[in-house]
């Protein structure tokens, strides 16, 4: 009956441990995964803003906030016209071409958007400013390339 225990407790041990090991090495390798920075934070933590720079970057951010969810809900609205074209589709079909260049121009219209509002914040930062704030975009963008 001992012989029966032991094993059963050898077993929640080795299980224990093995849990242990399995939690530490996936929470390592999430945390060693580097997240590019946002926009926001560039600009909070990465620069040394004026008060009057602060106040020009929250109307800017005010600004953009105020157009961003409706270009967000047109790619939303893209994104279900095109799954409701397959779904009642045969196939490539007009329809499904039709969702797939509504994606592209809702999508579009976000990027050109959120690219005019990274020019007009940088238009407020000073040159050294803007120079630390063009590495950053550069490297969020691209990456493997820095």
């Amino acid at each position: 009956m001992m012989r029966g225990w032991r094993a059963i407790a050898l077993t929640a041990v080795l299980a224990a441990v093995a849990s242990g090991a399995g939690t530490w090495i996936s929470a390592s390798w999430v945390l060693s995964r580097r997240e590019p920075p946002s926009l926001h934070d560039i600009v909070h933590d990465d620069l040394e803003l004026s008060p009057a720079q602060m106040t020009r970057i929250d109307a800017v951010e005010a600004r953009f906030a105020t157009r961003r969810p409706a270009l967000e809900a047109d790619v939303r609205a893209a994104n279900l016209e095109l799954a409701r074209a397959i779904e009642q589709s045969e196939g490539d079909s007009h329809r499904v071409q039709a969702a797939v260049d509504h994606i592209h121009v809702a999508m579009g219209a976000l990027q050109k958007e959120t690219i005019a509002h990274v020019f007009e914040m940088r238009f407020v930062l000073t040159p050294a400013q803007a120079g630390v704030f063009d590495d950053r975009i550069v490297a969020a963008l691209a990456p493997d390339e820095s």
